[in-house]
């Protein structure tokens, strides 16, 4: 059996007007697969047109099976956790609390074991356990987002923009952690403003640029040959330039 995570010709219009035209992304289990692209490209559609947030055709399969697109259980079900961008915590709860809210899906005797495992990822959090979430800085709350996801011990995690406002040094410790976590078996597609740090990071990538996606590319080449880079986000009308700066 394949372990890789496959969304297949993903539509999403609105008002009429096509923000993804048939995208197409493979995720292989233990690995990070980035999504690059210029804003406006399409590239959150297709995060929260798989966490059910917006209608869209298409097909999700993983690990062989098909799994219902825009069915957030069914997603779950499947093991696909998902970090919409902006740190989407429950401000009013305590850390713990969150947690605890994260790991209601199952079943009572995994619970602390999966509440633990995800902390692990992120000791940080482990002393911060009573504090309110809200109260937390950006950087931590982004770990507890992350921790909540992997409480349900997902198979594939999808991150969107890991590193959206967040200081350097704090960016680089959630890619540690990413790649500590693919390193586990997980699957990652992880969506990053921050170009030479997703390729860094990435075993393969994808290019998408006015809804349409490119062929899988070599993060290596595209780091080497900042050219082909630039070819890629051509449509998007986005300069050499911007697309490598931003290196944290």
């Amino acid at each position: 059996m394949t372990h890789e995570l496959v969304l297949s010709e993903v539509r999403v219009s609105y008002e009429g007007r096509a923000a993804l035209s048939g995208v197409t992304v493979t995720v292989q289990a233990g690995a990070i697969t980035a999504l690059l692209g210029p804003n406006g490209a399409g590239k959150s559609s297709l995060v929260q047109a798989l966490a059910g947030v917006v209608p869209a055709r298409g097909q999700l399969t993983v690990d062989g099976d098909i799994v219902q697109l825009g069915d957030p259980t069914a997603v779950r079900r499947a093991g696909v956790a998902v970090v919409l961008e902006g740190h989407r915590i429950l401000t009013q709860l305590s850390v713990a609390d969150n947690l605890r809210v994260a790991s209601a899906p199952l079943h009572r005797s995994e619970r602390q074991s999966s509440i633990t495992a995800a902390v692990t990822h992120f000791p940080e959090l482990s002393v911060l356990l009573p504090r309110d979430a809200g109260l937390l800085s950006g950087g931590e709350q982004q770990m507890l987002a992350l921790a909540q996801a992997l409480v349900a011990r997902p198979r594939y995690l999808v991150v969107d923009e890991l590193s959206l406002g967040l200081a350097p040094v704090i960016v680089r410790r959630l890619a540690s952690a990413l790649t500590a976590i693919a390193q586990d078996g997980v699957g990652i597609l992880l969506i990053e403003q921050f170009t030479s740090l997703a390729l860094s990071l990435a075993a393969r990538a994808y290019v998408l640029s006015h809804g349409r996606i490119s062929e899988p590319m070599d993060p290596a080449t595209l780091l080497a040959d900042p050219g082909l880079l630039h070819e890629a986000y051509l449509a998007g009308g986005t300069t050499t330039t911007s697309l490598i700066g931003g290196t944290v």
